[in-house]
């Protein structure tokens, strides 16, 4: 099995990266695509960060197959993301897999692929990664980091990281800490059950395919997407087929082991207590269906982020579709993204 490239992308090698762990991976990379073009002074740009099973292209026009819900109509010429005025970076998440530097990838320690060997990361890492990438791109600040769910959770990252860097942030259909749930503990012992599982090193033995459908389609359809199909698919066996396509496409491209060092990253992350060290301004998304992160949360995330001094506003998505709605019932959201993008400085 080799990582899934997806059409357009480009790839950053940012070289070698100290971890927070003390270990250092070498030679890097992170795969991104761009929109727009970057000001003389590389001071217009915005850094997109995506969700946790999904990919940089999750804001290409005509989607991804990595994604759940595409931005596309958030993100292009005259959009509430407008590429005539800034210059769009999308980043793929370092230990994901479209591309950078995951565990798919080859260990040149031992000649195989890193697998369960992977290092562990910190969403600093991730952060400090889309940096090194940004200093290559020669971005020398960004307007805002915008991302959805794990997205969300790398902006709060972003804004604490390097306070200094942006000018806003839009964390959507996310919090400041990830939500309860089975772990990766949990989906480790279910994707070991496979007959392929191999000690972790399942790409020697062709993958676990069928383990990874299943566990795609219980998610999408914790997501809400059967909300999001009802339109398209007024029979439930049709609607049915549609989903278990679309989690055998997610399968076929993305790794079990970037969603275990991706769900570890976050054990015991919780931003709100790092709040005073943010700076930029913060518009925050929420669904009115999500039940990951529902609306509840933010009177309280909005509460600690007055406290901490943090200029913030709160915008609720007043959509059927669950956790897909910042991308797939973008139009529900889009006004008031486009007040926040518009009003950020002209640098």
């Amino acid at each position: 099995m080799t990582q899934t490239l997806l059409p357009g992308t480009l790839l950053g090698q940012i070289g070698d990266l100290a971890l927070a762990s003390g270990a250092t991976l070498p030679n890097a990379r992170l795969a991104f695509v761009t929109y727009g073009r970057l000001a003389p002074g590389g001071r217009n740009a915005v850094l997109l960060t995506h969700g946790y099973t999904s990919s940089h292209m999750f804001a290409h026009p005509g989607g991804a197959v990595s994604s759940e819900g595409s931005w596309a109509d958030l993100v292009g010429s005259g959009k509430p993301i407008d590429t005539d005025r800034f210059f769009v970076v999308s980043s793929n998440m370092l230990g994901s897999a479209y591309g950078s530097t995951a565990p798919m990838s080859f260990n040149p320690a031992t000649g195989r692929a890193y697998g369960p060997d992977f290092p562990a990361l910190a969403l600093t890492d991730i952060v400090t990664a889309q940096k090194k990438l940004l200093d290559l791109l020669g971005v020398k600040h960004l307007a805002a980091v915008v991302g959805p769910s794990y997205g969300g959770f790398q902006a709060f990252a972003w804004g604490i990281t390097f306070p200094d860097f942006m000018d806003g942030l839009v964390p959507a259909v996310t919090a400041p800490s990830r939500p309860a749930d089975r772990g990766p503990d949990a989906l480790e012992a279910r994707m070991a059950k496979d007959a392929n599982w191999n000690g972790g090193h399942y790409y020697e033995k062709g993958g676990i395919r069928a383990t990874m459908t299943a566990i795609r389609e219980e998610t999408l359809r914790r997501y809400g997407i059967e909300a999001e199909m009802a339109a398209a698919f007024a029979e439930n066996p049709a609607r049915d087929a549609a989903i278990r396509a679309r989690a055998e496409t997610w399968a076929d491209a993305f790794d079990g082991h970037s969603l275990l060092v991706l769900g570890r990253v976050l054990q015991g992350w919780d931003a709100t207590p790092h709040f005073p060290a943010i700076k930029a301004k913060v518009l925050y998304a929420l669904s009115r269906t999500d039940a990951l992160f529902p609306p509840s949360l933010a009177p309280t995330v909005m509460a600690n982020l007055a406290a901490a001094g943090v200029s913030a506003e709160y915008v609720e998505i007043d959509s059927e579709h669950g956790h897909l709605a910042s991308g797939t019932d973008a139009a529900k959201w889009a006004a008031p993204l486009r007040r926040f993008m518009d009003a950020l400085p002209r640098r």
